[in-house]
């Protein structure tokens, strides 16, 4: 089954085409799960991950990232002062910012962890890490909330509490592809306890049981604020919940991967297959069924995220929807779970086809 493009909502100014075209080579994983969002909010948030998209490549494919750095910045002044320069991702959200009030600061967090790459920054501890993933990932947390019109204390604190566990995932998932480019997120402090000198280590980056050790740690983390975000899951509009379960579901599954392929994210990508996508997409199904979290039973925000937060709560007009033609989960879900075969296709496809490339020349 195959739903037109025209099931999202795009409100004048969007480019919704354009932004949609960014992220399709982009993050599998946010790509499918918008397809579970009501169309009220699939349109704003592509055109708010095709420009945290196209911000990230500015970075880093830029010969001068510091030059890279002052035109992103400039580009975001120009956002604000709703004069966007002619760029489809920036036009986008600049129609987000004025429908949405969409807080300065969760944008600018967003490009201060862009310069912290930028600076090739390495974190002593994980709560130096947090701090990094914040500003690269709670902060989108933060800007989803808002884009559903969620501003409660602790539906942001948990949605920053998502983010920052999908970056901890991320970092797990690809130390191997990180350090082969020169780059150490893991918590220099954590190496140490180990018995290994990063310094030493990123030279020739080799799996052992001490990074074994290591990753094992990182999911622990990553998981704990996992099953925090569940609390937040809950407060969020009822036909926004299945699509973020659904992507917290998938990337905590990354770790179980990583954990099936004994740690070893040094040789290997943890990769979630197809199928496996499509079973997580149905057990997400339930999420519009939660109740909203008990008032009485509050976690507060990592200590990482509350400039976020903060930001986030702050009390704003902000417009009504224009009213839309809204589809049924299992429409959206029909939606998804073709994504999924497609994408799973695709990559069987390629995974031939390097085969074939990789296989002798028979003379």
């Amino acid at each position: 089954m195959s739903l037109p493009d025209t099931a999202a909502t795009v409100k004048p100014g969007y480019d919704f085409e354009a932004c949609q075209a960014l992220m399709a080579g982009g993050s599998k994983t946010f790509f499918a799960a918008s397809r579970l969002l009501p169309g009220r909010v699939r349109g704003p948030a592509i055109a708010l991950y095709a420009f945290c998209r196209v911000a990230d490549d500015a970075i880093d494919f830029a010969t001068d990232r510091a030059s890279a750095l002052v035109q992103l910045n400039e580009r975001l002044r120009c956002i604000y002062a709703d004069t966007p320069m002619d760029f489809e991702s920036d036009k986008a959200l600049a129609a987000v910012v004025r429908e949405f009030h969409l807080p300065l600061e969760l944008v600018s967090a967003l490009l201060e962890g862009f310069e912290w790459d930028a600076e090739g920054r390495r974190y002593e501890t994980l709560e130096d890490l947090q701090s990094y993933g914040a500003r690269v990932a709670g902060s989108v947390g933060a800007m989803m909330a808002v884009i559903m019109r969620t501003r409660s204390e602790q539906a942001l604190a948990r949605a920053c509490d998502l983010g920052v566990a999908m970056q901890l995932t991320n970092i797990a998932r690809d130390i191997g592809e990180d350090a082969r480019c020169g780059r150490l997120y893991i918590p220099l402090q954590w190496m140490r306890d180990v018995g290994l000198d990063p310094d030493e280590w990123l030279k020739a980056p080799l799996f052992d049981d001490r990074i074994a050790a290591v990753v094992a740690r990182l999911l622990a983390a990553a998981d704990d604020l996992y099953r925090r975000s569940e609390h937040g899951i809950g407060q969020l509009p009822r036909d926004c919940r299945p699509a973020i379960r659904a992507a917290r579901l998938v990337y905590a599954e990354i770790g179980r991967e990583l954990e099936r392929g004994g740690l070893d994210s040094i040789n290997h990508r943890a990769v979630v297959s197809g199928r496996r996508k499509l079973a997580l997409l149905a057990r997400a199904s339930g999420a519009a069924l939660l109740s909203p979290a008990d008032p009485t039973t509050t976690l507060a925000p990592l200590a990482a995220n509350q400039f976020l937060v903060d930001a986030a709560m702050e009390v704003t007009p902000v417009s009504a929807s224009r009213p839309t033609r809204h589809r049924s989960f299992e429409e959206r879900a029909a939606w998804a779970g073709d994504l999924f075969d497609r994408l799973a296709r695709q990559d069987l496809e390629r995974a031939a086809s390097h085969s074939r490339d990789r296989a002798p020349a028979r003379q």
